[in-house]
């Protein structure tokens, strides 16, 4: 972690929240892992693809989650103790790297 992305941490994750999130990334692992074998069984490509598109939806509604979450607590915060330009910043500059 850069020392600019400990300076902005929050409160932690809700034991549940956490759960969800890490059983979604472990579905997600298990889903690469898939391919991985696809590709070694010299499976058909388009299946191959398709399950690709399966994991990068995933990745990106997982991501969405944690941006919700993120605005709805860290950015939040960061208003209410006059930080909120810079979380601003610096949401946007991730949100920008997301949407590539």
């Amino acid at each position: 972690m850069t020392e600019e992305t400990v300076k902005h941490m929050s409160r932690p994750r809700p034991e549940d929240e956490k759960a969800k999130i890490m059983n979604r990334l472990k579905r997600i692992e298990g889903q690469v892992r898939g391919i991985q074998s696809m590709v070694e069984e010299d499976r058909y490509c388009i299946d191959i693809l398709v399950q690709i598109s399966a994991i990068q939806s995933a990745l990106k509604n997982t991501g969405l989650t944690i941006t919700e979450r993120h605005m709805k607590h860290c950015v939040t915060d960061a208003i209410n103790t006059g930080e909120g330009d810079d979380s601003i910043e610096e949401l946007m500059a991730v949100l920008k790297q997301f949407s590539k």
